[in-house]
């Protein structure tokens, strides 16, 4: 079946006729689970299973936020209460036992999500911590060395790709100097390209994922009237050309309040931007159903990209 440019998510523990039908008839790229959607271990792994069985793809793409300490989806499962920021610091006494007992930490997550069945894990954060940063990403942050920052972040991708889990990302071109919550507010930063570059972009550069979530925040010297996820500029010049970035680009959550907008403008306008996925996170059923009649079919760029994932995951 031909997939959708969108991946979707859920309401609760099991899936739904709806959902069924959704899953088996619709062809979304991915779903995307939460701790609402998860209860124990086996509950997870029969959701998981089917899930598979419906979009008949034991490698169809099914994402989680599991980054650990402050956001955690499978806290009743496992429990992992160490942040990236903790990592961030080690490297500042110990670069050599830091990227040891780091690499050691990802292949027990990745060896933990493997067994429940997931294999996206929405990782790394290659936001750089700053002054003010948002306490929506706080130690979420590795660093305020954005150059920390981009070698644990680009050792991250590594090591999950070696354990066979796809990583995604985050929030590029950079989050970190946004000092409101884009959950609920349009972040705007006044800083210019020079010092964004040397900074927040920095991280970003060149990154080998195959996945990469978009910021929903305002730049006002580089676009004043488009956040990230809406900007072909950015998307285009920043994103593609100046951060060198190859992979397959997808919105963060179009029901966040940073997009003003209703659901079905937020996915065009970013799929016009440049976004080869949107991202609903919300669960609704009809607003999923109103999604995936309105966005297209991936393109032959996200295709071929979507076939490498899966190789990876063989």
């Amino acid at each position: 079946m031909k997939k959708k440019a969108i991946i979707i998510s859920i309401k609760g523990l099991r899936l739904t006729t709806k959902e069924k039908l959704l899953l088996s008839n619709e062809g979304p790229w991915g779903i995307i689970l939460f701790k609402r959607n998860i209860k124990s271990f086996t509950q997870i792994q029969s959701l998981i299973k089917d899930i598979k069985k419906l979009t008949k793809n034991k490698n169809f793409p099914i994402l989680i936020d599991e980054e650990g300490s402050t956001v955690t989806r499978l806290s009743n499962i496992i429990n992992h209460n160490i942040s990236a920021n903790y990592f961030g610091n080690l490297y500042l006494i110990n670069e050599k036992l830091c990227i040891q007992l780091y690499k050691k930490y990802l292949d027990t997550l990745c060896k933990c999500l493997k067994n429940i069945g997931l294999n996206i894990n929405t990782i790394p954060v290659l936001d750089v911590l700053r002054a003010k940063t948002s306490s929506v990403i706080g130690t979420r942050s590795f660093s305020n060395n954005p150059n920390i920052v981009k070698t644990l972040g680009q050792i991250t991708v590594n090591q999950c790709h070696k354990n066979k889990i796809i990583s995604v990302i985050k929030h590029i071109p950079g989050h970190g100097c946004a000092i409101s919550d884009s959950h609920y507010h349009m972040p705007k930063v006044n800083l210019d390209y020079k010092e964004l570059n040397k900074i927040d972009f920095h991280p970003f550069k060149y990154n080998s994922a195959k996945l990469a979530m978009t910021a929903h925040i305002l730049f006002k010297k580089i676009d004043p009237f488009n956040v990230c996820t809406f900007s072909k500029k950015i998307i285009s010049e920043i994103i593609r050309k100046k951060l060198g970035y190859k992979g397959i680009l997808m919105s963060d959550d179009i029901s966040m309040r940073a997009l003003k907008y209703d659901l079905i403008t937020n996915a065009k306008k970013s799929f016009e931007a440049g976004c080869n996925l949107v991202l609903y996170c919300a669960g609704d059923i009809n607003d999923n159903f109103k999604l995936i009649k309105s966005v297209p079919y991936i393109d032959k760029f996200t295709s071929k990209k979507t076939s490498e994932i899966y190789k990876i995951l063989r």
